[in-house]
């Protein structure tokens, strides 16, 4: 196959992935909403979505040009092993911290280039923008949550990681990524045991919430990180750190012994 024909086809995956996991996300999104949101044109978006609804996949919405996932999508999960055990573990937790502090707690894991939350607790608090349910994604170096996971990461983890941000080139700034290639990010974050992204512009509502984020280890091993993300207008950083960091480091301690409890 020629490359030129070759790499058509990959990009014609690659927008049809974008174009499911942007209905997935939304609570029923126009054909416009969903161009915008996976960055394609109009017509391709037309296409891509004539056929996932003939594929079963997605469904207009009656009376309105609106579309949904159907519950088909989650045959494409089948063989995916959740972290049930990580988020059963970490739920009661990171509840009691946000019915301390009313800031809601995002639990999230690395996948790709990404920290997906597994679970948070948006949905029992008023201090919040919006919901966000497991499934969401944030972006690894910008995020505090990514940052607060890669800075633990293995060498061979981050080196990987650092080579597909060079060879992609989205999705970070030059400043910080040579900030973590040169180290001194890493050395930053782990002499002061957590990360932290003011006005996150990645956010549902940019610019308006900050966060900062830990670690989240069993045993030894680096699992996930939890952040706590609060109203940029509320409080500055250096009041965030001081009041918030303690009680959400203990709870990231909290957990990983319940991990290692359980799996002992």
């Amino acid at each position: 196959m020629p490359v030129k024909e070759k790499d058509h086809s990959i990009r014609a995956i690659a927008r049809c992935i974008a174009v499911l996991q942007a209905i997935n996300r939304g609570s029923g999104l126009t054909l416009t909403e969903i161009a915008h949101s996976a960055a394609i044109p109009h017509p391709t978006a037309t296409r891509i979505i004539k056929t996932l609804i003939d594929e079963g996949l997605i469904e207009q919405e009656p009376a309105r040009k609106r579309y949904r996932p159907t519950a088909l999508v989650q045959t494409l999960s089948c063989g995916f092993q959740n972290h049930d055990r990580l988020v059963v573990t970490a739920r009661p937790h990171i509840m009691r911290l946000t019915q301390q502090f009313d800031w809601p707690i995002s639990l999230a894991t690395r996948v790709g280039q990404a920290m997906v939350v597994r679970d948070s607790t948006s949905t029992i608090t008023s201090l919040t923008f919006n919901n966000y349910y497991p499934g969401w994604q944030v972006p690894l170096l910008p995020s505090a949550s990514g940052r607060a996971y890669f800075a633990y990461a293995p060498a061979d983890e981050q080196a990987e990681l650092l080579k597909q941000y060079r060879t992609s080139g989205q999705g970070i700034d030059s400043l910080t990524l040579r900030d973590f290639e040169s180290g001194d990010a890493v050395r930053k974050i782990r002499e002061q045991g957590y990360a932290a992204v003011a006005r996150n512009h990645y956010s549902a509502n940019p610019g308006k919430t900050s966060s900062i984020a830990v670690p989240l280890f069993e045993g030894d091993r680096l699992v996930g990180s939890l952040a706590l993300i609060f109203f940029a207008s509320a409080m500055s950083m250096t009041d965030a750190i001081q009041r918030l960091l303690p009680p959400l480091r203990d709870t990231a301690a909290a957990i990983s012994r319940d991990l290692i409890q359980m799996a002992a």
